[in-house]
């Protein structure tokens, strides 16, 4: 049964959040808001929470998972970034992008497309999200909560608790953040290539 917490959109509560962070470390799968959708989350080395996010979301091995990470500095230890890359992706951050870049050695290699050897990375625009993130102290490997067959995400965290239960360890609730996922840019080929046009505008990338 997963743990649930109420938690303010604008400003959230730090004991709530620092029991969330505790069971990420502990192991834990989450589901918590972003600035789009919410998200499926857990600790980057977790095998486990790596395949309850394939179970849950009926993913191959050829999906890209994204590292949510708090910052710049914080990105820039798991991805490569030449500097033309550096400038754009720096302009659009934080905000509603995943970028696919060449992973770094930091990435544990099943977190990485088998062929490419690519991550998606993003930093979020959202109080709750990067609260979470600043608590922990390092990414949470994510990918949204698009359940199998269905064309969009639940918006509620009361819902994802009610449907989701059995397979996660804890929900944040802090209010609908929407139904529109990431754009997701890949610059893995040195070009900007849109391979999803999502809530993020996409005019700088063409």
């Amino acid at each position: 049964m997963a743990k649930y917490f109420d938690v303010h959109p604008d400003n959230p509560q730090p004991r709530s959040i620092a029991q969330v962070a505790d069971s990420v470390r502990s192991g834990a799968l989450i589901a918590y808001p972003t600035d789009s959708c919410y998200a499926l989350g857990c600790r980057l080395g977790s095998r486990d929470g790596i395949d309850r996010i394939r179970s849950i979301r009926a993913l191959d091995n050829r999906h890209h998972f994204t590292l949510v990470c708090q910052d710049f500095a914080q990105l820039g230890q798991f991805v490569q970034i030449d500097n033309d890359v550096f400038r754009a992706i720096k302009a659009s951050t934080p905000g509603s992008y995943t970028f696919i870049l060449p992973a770094t050695r930091e990435v544990p290699r099943m977190l990485q497309h088998p062929k490419k050897k690519t991550v998606g990375v993003r930093i979020p625009d959202h109080v709750v999200a990067q609260a979470l993130l600043a608590e922990l102290g390092e990414p949470l490997l994510s990918s949204s909560l698009l359940l199998p067959g269905e064309d969009e995400p639940m918006t509620q965290g009361w819902e994802i608790k009610d449907r989701l239960d059995h397979v996660l360890d804890a929900v944040i609730d802090s209010g609908d953040c929407g139904t529109e996922p990431t754009t997701v840019v890949d610059f893995s080929g040195g070009e900007a290539e849109i391979v999803r046009r999502g809530a993020g505008d996409t005019a700088r990338f063409e």
